[in-house]
């Protein structure tokens, strides 16, 4: 992990441990909470560091905004990503969510009131 990106990917797993079970978010909307809107790739690095993390990020959760399962090389390259979300009840077929406005969960929206921490503007 890149000196100075601490901070940013710890915001990043906070925010990807709120999604909810059976919901899936994106690399995008998850910047734009942070208040960092061109900043998607971070959160994809952030993604891939998040193995390392003491507790379980439901990295599984986030896809790109057009709900394909763009972070699965991450899992491994394997059908885990697909097989995860499926066991929540995500519909994914050929590593695209189906249907992904009806699965999709906006941070920006969705946030409990305690949130993660603040916005940075």
């Amino acid at each position: 992990m890149a000196v100075g990106n601490e901070g940013f990917f710890e915001r990043v797993y906070c925010v990807v441990s709120q999604i909810p079970f059976g919901r899936v978010t994106s690399y995008g909307a998850i910047a734009r909470y942070l208040g960092s809107g061109r900043s998607a790739r971070m959160v994809g690095w952030a993604m891939n560091q998040s193995h390392s993390q003491p507790l379980m990020v439901p990295a599984h959760r986030v896809v790109n905004r057009n709900g394909l399962l763009t972070g699965k090389h991450h899992f491994g390259g394997s059908e885990l990503m697909a097989d995860l979300l499926r066991s929540e009840g995500v519909e994914v077929v050929n590593n695209h969510v189906v249907n992904f406005s009806k699965y999709y969960w906006d941070p920006a929206s969705g946030m409990p009131d305690s949130g993660c921490f603040p916005k940075i503007m």
